[in-house]
């Protein structure tokens, strides 16, 4: 090969380097919000890492209320149980559903011990606090103890727990309870 057509094909690999360098930039730029959302779910408060913040990555999240309450995090796909002092005495990640409500303060409306849910899954420890579109929202575990992501194809409004977390949200969460929603 001669030193100009070696001199072509690096200028030819060097503008397809900056190509793609700035169509990946442009497709980042764009991604809707519904696929930046983290990719790895934490099962406790042990494994994965939810995104970070001032505190840590458990820590509960500013502005999430007062009181005792549950706090459910969008954002960190995390749910924390706090007492009347303000203390969290158990936070653990949690797979959201494909529907999802808007950050405010809601109240727990209404509990089932079991049944199956809108995806067909036997489900347990359901704990309902609003709709949205006519989708049922609420806590719950699956029977048979699998957290897997939802058919994005489904309405569904179930934000699943590993059952022990679960257990530990039907104990603390009853009718009436405060529920969060942060972003």
């Amino acid at each position: 090969m001669s030193r100009n057509s070696t001199g072509i094909a690096l200028g030819l690999t060097a503008a397809a380097v900056v190509m793609v360098s700035v169509l990946a930039y442009q497709a980042s730029a764009n991604v809707p919000d519904t696929l930046a959302a983290p990719s790895q779910l934490p099962t406790n408060s042990t494994s994965g890492a939810p995104a970070q913040r001032p505190g840590g990555a458990t820590a509960l999240p500013p502005a999430s209320g007062t009181g005792a309450r549950v706090v459910y995090s969008l954002g960190d796909r995390r749910v924390w149980l706090v007492d009347e002092k303000g203390k969290a005495t158990r936070g653990f990640g949690v797979m959201p559903s494909t529907i999802h409500p808007a950050p405010g303060m809601y109240t727990v409306t209404s509990r089932s011990g079991a049944l199956t849910g809108s995806d067909g899954v036997r489900i347990e420890h359901v704990v309902r606090f609003t709709n949205v579109d006519d989708v049922a929202i609420g806590f719950s575990s699956a029977v048979d103890g699998t957290l897997s992501t939802p058919d994005p194809t489904l309405k569904t409004g179930g934000v699943r727990m590993k059952r022990p977390d679960g257990d530990a949200l039907w104990s603390f969460a009853t009718v009436g309870s405060k529920v969060v929603v942060v972003r």
